[in-house]
């Protein structure tokens, strides 16, 4: 909710493994078209009569990337990790896209799932892939309490430099790199 006034009004949104849709819902009732997309039928039927979302069932992981070619003005991400994806997130961003990005990272496997460290993030891990790509925003990592206890990392970056996205940030919104409590 806090970087959705940086994605261009009625923009075109990729909720990536979206789940029952919480971040597609808000963005739709913000005005943005929304593709919905993850792997769990049940969980994309919930998604099919809603205004501004279109809803695509793939699996991501097993099959082929169902995006080449096509542009996004924000790509949105939440407890979700499968590392080949990543170059392609940032691939279909177009210039002044938003990627909104949150997950675990390592030091959640002791307090849960999930466990695995393929699907934790290194230390600052989400920071470099964009760091020479996009425009940082905001980028946090560590320890929160709340819903449950769990180490994250989350990033907010534009695709293009500070001078080719002509960011107009709201005055609450300024570029921070610092983590919260660990």
């Amino acid at each position: 909710m806090r970087f959705a006034p940086l994605i261009r009004p009625a923009g075109r949104v990729l909720d990536l493994a979206c789940g029952h849709g919480r971040h597609s819902r808000f963005l739709a009732a913000r005005g943005h078209r929304v593709e919905a997309v993850d792997r769990d039928p049940e969980a994309i039927a919930t998604l099919m009569d809603v205004a501004g979302i279109i809803p695509r069932l793939a699996d991501l992981e097993g099959g082929s990337w169902p995006y080449y070619g096509q542009g996004f003005d924000a790509v949105v991400v939440t407890n979700y990790l499968f590392r080949p994806l990543l170059p392609h997130l940032l691939e279909v961003l177009e210039v002044g896209g938003v990627l909104i990005y949150e997950t675990f990272m390592m030091g959640n496997e002791r307090l849960g799932r999930p466990f695995n460290p393929a699907f934790l993030l290194r230390s600052g891990e989400l920071l470099e892939l964009v760091r020479k790509r996009m425009t940082v925003i905001a980028f946090e990592q560590g320890r929160v309490e709340s819903f449950r206890p769990a180490v994250i990392q989350r990033i907010c970056a534009v695709r293009g430099s500070p001078a080719t996205t002509c960011l107009d940030l709201p005055e609450s919104m300024t570029e921070i790199t610092t983590p919260f409590s660990a």
